[in-house]
């Protein structure tokens, strides 16, 4: 047998022996050995688990393997397994985004991630966004039906990945899911309308812990489940998740850490406080809002360069199949490369002179060809209009702008005090801070403080799964948090049209940034 985490969820135990010495109840014994183990004062052991408990001690000589779980506070016993019966117990750890979801599968007993699976949100057959989402959920079961859809979805890729590897899908116990707010909500199958109306109220921000079947998911029958919890509407448990993650809770010297989607969310601090904000700062980053924009797959451009000898531009698709269109970390690649040889000026308007055959005019709009017609993955050549550009250069300054409000207004700190600047999500797994950096969109620092975080959210609900005391530490860093609210924040609006250069109005914040001509 696998020897268990020693702070995991499952644990080896072993209870005394019945005597006439010793006439305690069987739960009585078990609740002793288990409160000596797990250090508290009380372990719930629900009706279920008492029904067969005296049998089960015996079959097994009263040594046990047992699989735990928090109500958030309070231990909880969900099961106990024979350690001759050769089960592992699992648990899946999911990041329930807007657009995609992915799972983990864990080993309980050893923290080791078995298998992963990612998928998109069925939720968007009925909205592509969380705003469409939510007004359904406030039609006639539109609600109910948001639920079903992300809770099939769910179960369905659950018994894949346990077949995959080897398991089924009672072998899983434990469910840890992080997402944003209205994402949590509709998983929960809790009305979420009020939280897009004035004064954007959510219905809760730490759920219990709640039996698995209550939600429909398709585990052990005693298997639990926890979403992580959030500030607000506009912060969600994905950030927190993202944080534990980070370990930014525990870092004796401020760091920072930018997620960017639709909005940028972003939290600041250390061991000893914790600044959070978010802002509408990734629009043209997503697929959709430019017209050569879209998610990453087979055909998608992903790097941009520049050939320094021919000034030319060099691009990367993804799996180097023809190019179909652009994704977020290729269109900041391609603003740099573009600005560095001096085919946009500094106010992200094309250069003629420069660009020469590669632009021409449609409808009285600019078009920059990235990819001609015959090395196109279209009916057409691939095309950067002026319109998608702006949209870029509105993104990008407002991304700055957000860092430049929450580092040196609120926290009252320079960029060159950060110590690490952690970047999440998509966003974070493929951009390259050089490109960033070139276009004003982050500040320039060292690339060595600049850290990878990939999916933080799934990162931190994976590590709940193998470490219990990070249920303390999560709502603890929801209760350090102080959320600032731009929206309102006059700062952010004066400081805005300055970011809307390239790379800054202040050439003096970005001394490494050269042009090329």
């Amino acid at each position: 047998m696998a020897k268990p985490l020693s702070h995991g969820f499952v644990r080896e135990i072993r209870v005394e022996k019945p005597s006439l010495a010793n006439n305690t109840s069987d739960a009585g014994r078990l609740e002793q050995s288990l409160k000596k183990q797990l250090e508290t004062d009380y372990v719930r052991m629900p009706l279920h688990l008492l029904k067969n408990l005296p049998t089960r001690l015996r079959q097994s000589d009263f040594r046990a393997k047992v699989v735990l779980f928090k109500d958030p506070y309070q231990w909880v016993l969900l099961d106990i397994i024979n350690p001759e019966d050769g089960i592992t117990p699992l648990g899946i750890a999911i990041d329930i985004g807007t657009t995609r979801i992915v799972l983990n599968l864990v080993n309980l007993e050893t923290g080791d991630i078995l298998g992963e699976k990612g998928f998109d949100n069925p939720q968007a057959q009925i909205g592509p966004d969380v705003l469409a989402r939510i007004h359904h959920s406030n039609q006639p079961e539109g609600l109910d039906s948001l639920h079903k859809l992300v809770i099939d979805s769910v179960n369905s890729h659950i018994g894949d990945l346990c077949r995959d590897q080897g398991f089924k899908r009672q072998d899983v116990f434990l469910i840890t899911g992080a997402g944003n707010t209205a994402m949590t909500h509709l998983f929960l199958g809790i009305e979420s309308y009020e939280i897009i109306k004035e004064p954007y109220i959510p219905c809760v921000n730490v759920p219990n812990s709640v039996e698995a079947r209550e939600l429909g998911l398709d585990i052990n029958s005693r298997g639990y489940a926890f979403l992580f919890p959030n500030i607000g509407s506009y912060f969600g448990g994905d950030l927190i998740s993202g944080i534990l993650f980070a370990r930014l809770h525990e870092k004796e010297n401020p760091c920072i850490m930018v997620d960017v989607g639709t909005n940028a969310e972003i939290v600041v601090g250390s061991r000893e406080w914790l600044i959070a904000c978010a802002g509408a700062a990734g629009p043209a980053l997503e697929g959709g809002v430019s017209k050569i924009g879209m998610t990453a797959k087979p055909g998608v451009i992903e790097r941009v360069q520049i050939d320094p000898e021919a000034g030319s531009l060099e691009i990367k698709t993804i799996e180097d199949q023809p190019a179909i269109g652009i994704c977020g970390s290729g269109m900041i690649d391609l603003a740099a490369c573009l600005f560095l040889t001096g085919m946009i000026d500094i106010r992200g308007k094309f250069s003629k002179p420069r660009c020469k055959d590669r632009l021409f005019e449609k409808d009285g709009i600019d078009y920059f060809i990235l990819v001609d017609e015959k090395n196109s993955g279209t009916d057409g050549p691939i095309c950067l209009n002026q319109v998608d550009l702006n949209s870029l250069t509105s993104s990008k300054a407002a991304m700055y702008t957000i860092l430049e409000v929450i580092v040196n207004n609120t926290a009252g700190l320079a960029f060159e005090d950060l110590a690490k600047f952690y970047v999440a999500g998509t966003f974070g797994s493929f951009i390259d801070p050089r490109s960033a950096i070139s276009i004003g969109m982050l500040p320039e620092m060292g690339l060595e403080r600049f850290e990878v975080l990939g999916n933080s959210s799934l990162g931190g609900a994976t590590m709940l799964l193998t470490d219990a005391s990070a249920f303390e530490q999560i709502l603890e860093i929801r209760k350090s948090i102080t959320y600032i609210e731009l929206n309102v924040n006059q700062e952010f609006m004066n400081m805005f049209s300055g970011a809307k250069f390239y790379p800054h109005t202040d050439r003096s914040r970005f001394p490494s940034v050269k042009i090329m001509v």
